[in-house]
């Protein structure tokens, strides 16, 4: 029997499933009564969950990352899926396939690790290439920067999301960087491997997707840099060589300002080429994953536009439906 995914559930469908659940909440309504809320994520998408007049007992049934069988029936709220739950019962972990539950699998993960090795190898500054290899070789980095999401819920928010992040980035960077010959490749390339590094502990992601206590006191940025400083002096030990300051001071300075306004989060704005170029083809990067997965993941099935997005302020055009 096929499983029902929950980018498949149209309004009113009978849910009868297992999914895997982050972000639960138990909270107090208006009349002070109970309901929990949670999402409900397989690999097909994600949707917000709600159980009415829930108890203690309900919310600490399960944890965040564990599975749940989920009977209820889905309904469409401000644009988007929800499902209103009737009953949760917590599922063993060995008993599922975490394939359907995960958009990259094993092969997809590996065939990006080559692709990013191969990006950052292809360094022809030798301080900047001699950094890179000391991330690369560093097997606890690697296996979570493969692991990592980039994001809880706004983009590329699964499993191996982070990486997938960054090799379409680089790519980005290495195909604008030649229209612009004041722009140095290599730094802009190296500013896109590095820019988000912080994420690999700003975010928890062994069981559902949160942020750490780091994560919340400090934030990726400033996390970062302190990981960028550290391989900087391991890549100069290795070496016996060097590396400019003012080298490491421009890498250091695409991670501070790749939000690109002090509103965004940023500490400092972008100052130099390769950060503005890196702000935007990050920002391009995000938004144009974020909003085709709104296309996606659409509920408007019937029509060439989707719902109106809040967040974004505006419906998406999918073009004529066949």
């Amino acid at each position: 029997m096929s499983r029902q995914n929950i980018a498949e559930l149209g309004e009113n469908d009978h849910v009868d499933e297992v999914f895997l659940a982050s972000a639960k909440q138990l909270r107090p309504n208006r009349q002070g009564n109970l309901y929990l809320q949670l999402q409900l994520v397989d690999k097909s998408g994600s949707a917000n969950a709600m159980m009415w007049n829930a108890t203690e007992k309900t919310y600490k049934l399960f944890e965040d990352g564990d599975y749940l069988k989920i009977k209820g029936k889905s309904q469409f709220y401000n644009g988007a899926m929800q499902i209103i739950v009737n009953q949760i019962d917590k599922v063993d972990a060995s008993s599922v396939d975490e394939s359907d539950f995960h958009q990259l699998g094993g092969e997809d993960i590996e065939g990006l690790k080559k692709q990013l090795t191969d990006q950052l190898r292809a360094i022809s500054n030798v301080h900047l290439r001699n950094l890179a290899d000391c991330f690369l070789i560093d097997e606890d980095f690697m296996d979570k920067f493969s692991r990592a999401p980039a994001g809880v819920k706004n983009h590329h928010a699964f499993q191996g999301g982070l990486l997938a992040h960054v090799v379409n980035l680089i790519d980005a960077c290495k195909a604008v960087a030649p229209l612009y010959k004041e722009l140095d490749v290599d730094l802009l390339v190296m500013g896109a491997f590095v820019h988000d590094l912080g994420k690999i502990d700003e975010l928890t992601y062994d069981k559902g997707f949160a942020y750490s206590d780091e994560g919340q006191l400090i934030g990726h940025l400033v996390m970062g840099i302190n990981i960028v400083e550290e391989k900087v002096k391991e890549a100069e030990k290795l070496s016996g060589d060097k590396i400019p300051h003012e080298l490491v001071l421009r890498l250091k300075h695409m991670v501070v300002s790749h939000h690109g306004k002090l509103e965004f989060g940023s500490p400092k704005v972008p100052m130099t080429l390769e950060a503005v170029a890196l702000n935007y083809l990050d920002s391009m990067d995000a938004h144009l994953a974020s909003y085709a997965q709104l296309i996606e993941e659409d509920v408007n099935t019937d029509s060439n536009w989707t719902t109106y997005f809040p967040a974004i302020g505006r419906k998406l055009y999918k073009g004529q439906q066949s």
